[in-house]
């Protein structure tokens, strides 16, 4: 089954604690600070790769977590950062945070974004020598890393896209032109989700066509699913529309499927079409087909049963459809860029926190300006305890 949506949990790696070590040499009984810095957490990564097709490799599996840092280690020794989790998803899927905004859109091939970043490794003990604190007794733990819950929604990025009404005969024509294999059947709605296949020319050259399940009159609102499938639509280079030759009013269902792309917008009103009469064995003639549209670079008479202008049809499509520029990165030159976009960071905090030999220090220049939850939550990242004790300013509490 085809899977273009998915829910999961990232959670970047905490960063490993600093170091609270000294110096231990025979006849030097007070040596210097030697602690290291703690490791930073791991990172989880989504990267698109194009040899995946849908999201079904999610189904079951929710959460990804980095590994945590190393922490440091005396004799100055950092410990080593965690391991990042790389999740590879299908070229153009899109990252949606909680609200339904867009964080990410990995619309060409090696786009990658942080999904939820490591958090930062604490400083040993020697990071906070000076001249006049020889021997600092307090290291810094590691940050916690990020969390974040995101829906995963893919939007194929194609060639070609065949659209019209069910029982078009799109899967059948999917079938003559290329090597799927989608279910075909003599009734409406045989496609209930998208069938990718591959064209291929004499000379090697390939195109992806999509097969979209057919559309219905308010598709744009919903009915039948069809705003979920018009969004596969949406990177098409190019339309193309399938049209029942054997049904009546062959321009009247151009048109209202017509409107259905103007409704949901997203620029699939403006997207060149390929005009596809199929069915045509089963009339003495093809009917006429005059829209007068700029938009239609040509119409195909054909029949899928018999095959009939299928080779027509083919090079109609290699020949519309140019070949996308070497190391070219968007989809084709006719969409817009799809940009990936990084979530905006998190206020950083006004104070630090230390562990020191007897528990917990908070220092910082506007530590008196932060709230007491907010000290209580960076005190628990840190690895507090209730019976810890705190040192906040002059003041010293036991943690409740």
């Amino acid at each position: 089954m085809f899977h273009d949506r998915a829910r999961v949990v990232a959670r970047g790696g905490r960063g490993g604690d600093g170091a609270l070590s000294f110096r231990r040499e025979k006849y030097v009984p007070r040596g210097g600070p030697d602690g290291g810095d703690g490791g930073r957490g791991g990172d989880v990564v989504l990267v698109a790769d194009a040899d995946l097709r849908d999201l079904s490799f999610l189904r079951g599996r929710t959460v990804f977590a980095a590994r945590r840092g190393r922490h440091g280690e005396g004799s100055n020794r950092r410990g080593a950062d965690g391991d990042d989790v790389v999740l590879r998803v299908p070229v153009g899927t899109q990252v949606l945070d909680a609200d339904g905004g867009l964080v990410a859109d990995l619309a060409h091939e090696g786009a990658r974004v942080v999904l939820a970043a490591g958090g930062r490794g604490g400083s040993g003990n020697r990071r906070f020598a000076t001249p006049t604190r020889r021997a600092p007794r307090f290291a810094e733990p590691g940050l916690p890393g990020d969390e974040v819950e995101v829906e995963l929604r893919l939007k194929l990025v194609v060639d070609a896209a065949l659209l019209g009404f069910p029982n078009a005969g799109k899967s059948s024509l999917l079938r003559r032109i290329s090597n799927a294999t989608p279910k075909v059947a003599d009734y409406p709605f045989t496609t209930l989700q998208p069938v990718l296949g591959t064209v291929q020319a004499s000379d090697g050259r390939q195109l992806v066509v999509a097969d979209v399940p057919g559309l219905l009159e308010g598709a744009s609102e919903g009915v039948g699913l069809g705003d979920e499938f018009l969004a596969h639509l949406e990177r098409a280079r190019v339309l193309v529309h399938v049209i029942d030759a054997y049904e009546s009013d062959p321009v009247g269902r151009f048109r209202a499927i017509d409107r259905e792309l103007r409704a949901y917008g997203a620029g699939l009103a403006e997207r060149p079409q390929i005009v596809v009469l199929n069915k045509v064995d089963l009339l003495s003639e093809p009917p006429e087909l005059r829209l007068g549209d700029p938009r239609i670079l040509a119409t195909v008479a054909v029949s899928a049963v018999t095959g009939a202008g299928i080779p027509e049809l083919a090079r109609a499509l290699f020949e519309l459809i140019p070949e996308p520029a070497p190391g070219a990165v968007t989809a084709a030159p006719e969409l817009a860029d799809f940009l990936v976009y990084r979530p905006r960071p998190p206020r950083r905090r006004t104070f630090r926190v230390f562990r020191t030999d007897r528990g917990f220090l908070v220092t910082g220049r506007d530590v008196g300006a932060a709230s007491e939850e907010e000290i209580e939550a960076a005190l628990r990242a840190a690895g507090a305890r209730p019976g810890d004790a705190v040192e906040i300013g002059d003041r010293e509490l036991e943690l409740a």
